[in-house]
């Protein structure tokens, strides 16, 4: 009787292998299970806002369905949705984009991906600032280049400097990813520190991935500054957006790219190959919440403007914790390297994760530990949540280090 092999890993790419699990995803599903057993947990790990999607962007989509708009569209989006794209940028951003310069995809990770792969391949360097947003390296690699990561600090506000930049780029440099506000740190990068960055990769055939995912949310009178309003780097910059977190829309998978017509092109073509169009209704809805009445972003920004000031005062009142004030985006950073090495209930905290995992089973908090946003010394905490949810989360952080 013949035997045939089991097959197994093995088979798998050097690609897939050397990507890791999203600890976002882990630490929030590990929530859901806990929260699924009757355990009363306070969930500070979610990346997207706790207000729901706005009532005339819902209608948008209900009478979307109710019209029979369920088929195929243009594998680049509908007309409709770019035209409101376009005036998007005019409005919030400043910036000037045709609209064949402008693909909608699956959701921000979406055209992040896209440009990896239409740019990338193996030999390549990707400079990551960290902390960084938990994809990025990951979807480097998925591209078959390599990520290049910059440290950064609290005492810097968790900015790259333009010394640091330069002193990293090779010959084998291809893209810088820029990601203002920040996810996790909430850092911002003023007008001056993006010219400044931008003045470094003057004449050097380098690419900018600018991330502007949260560029509606940011505190204190700031505005985000788009490289791409910086004409030298206009052919050089490529801009990542969607509707996800301005609008409350994280499930409807609405995401935005722009930048040069050839490589918008690309990654037309790489989408028409893997997932084709975006949701056809979820493309309508995003085009209502694009253009219509935008009192409710402001509305829901002072309030988390509200929630950020509370946490950044509640978390640098517990001992070991140590924070910056994040300038925009729904995320707070603390150092906590000051617990670290100590027992608390006879478990040692060696790292974040254990930090995390421990909140989490014993005082039924969920964070996120910073090792997944490459900063092992840190929790992000995301202040998505009521003021009470918050205040009951802070009184059980300050319980477990007492």
């Amino acid at each position: 009787m013949s035997t045939m092999n089991v097959p197994g890993q093995e088979y798998l790419t050097r690609r897939v292998l050397s990507m890791q699990e999203s600890q976002t995803m882990r630490i929030t599903g590990l929530a859901n299970k806990m929260k699924a057993e009757g355990k009363d947990i306070v969930s500070l790990s979610a990346g997207e806002p706790d207000f729901p999607t706005p009532d005339h962007v819902n209608q948008a989509g209900i009478d979307a369905i109710k019209a029979g708009f369920t088929r195929y569209t243009a594998n680049s989006g509908i007309p409709e949705l770019k035209k409101a794209i376009q005036e998007k940028f005019r409005r919030d951003n400043a910036i000037e984009f045709q609209e064949n310069q402008i693909i909608v995809s699956n959701g921000g990770k979406q055209t992040l991906a896209n440009t990896f792969l239409a740019l990338c391949q193996e030999g390549d360097e990707v400079i990551v600032p960290a902390p960084y947003w938990v994809s990025f390296p990951e979807m480097v690699r998925l591209a078959g280049a390599e990520p290049v990561i910059l440290n950064t600090t609290l005492e810097s506000d968790y900015k790259i400097t333009p010394l640091q930049l330069e002193a990293a780029i090779t010959p084998r440099t291809k893209i810088l990813v820029l990601n203002s506000p920040s996810n996790p740190t909430g850092a911002v990068y003023s007008e001056t520190e993006v010219r400044a960055l931008m003045k470094v990769l003057e004449g050097r055939n380098v690419f900018v991935l600018s991330d502007e995912m949260y560029d509606m949310i940011v505190y204190g009178g700031v505005r985000a500054f788009s490289p791409a309003r910086i004409p030298e780097m206009k052919d050089w910059v490529i801009v990542s957006n969607g509707v996800s977190k301005t609008y409350a829309m994280t499930g409807w998978r609405i995401g935005f790219l722009a930048g040069p017509k050839w490589l918008i092109d690309a990654c037309d073509k790489i989408q028409s190959q893997t997932t084709s169009n975006p949701n056809a209704i979820a493309q309508k809805a995003a085009v209502a919440a694009l253009i219509g009445n935008q009192q409710i972003v402001e509305d829901r920004r002072l309030e988390f403007e509200k929630r950020r000031d509370y946490m950044y005062e509640a978390l640098n009142g517990i001992p070991g914790f140590r924070t910056a004030l994040p300038q925009g985006a729904f995320y707070i950073f603390p150092s906590i390297s000051g617990v670290l090495g100590k027992t608390y209930n006879g478990v040692v905290m060696k790292d974040s994760a254990d930090v995390a995992e421990y909140l989490l089973k014993e005082h039924h908090v969920a964070t996120v530990p910073g090792d997944a946003f490459g900063a092992p010394e840190n929790l992000r905490l995301s202040y998505a949540a009521s003021i009470s949810e918050l205040e009951e989360a802070i009184r059980r952080i300050r319980k477990a280090f007492q």
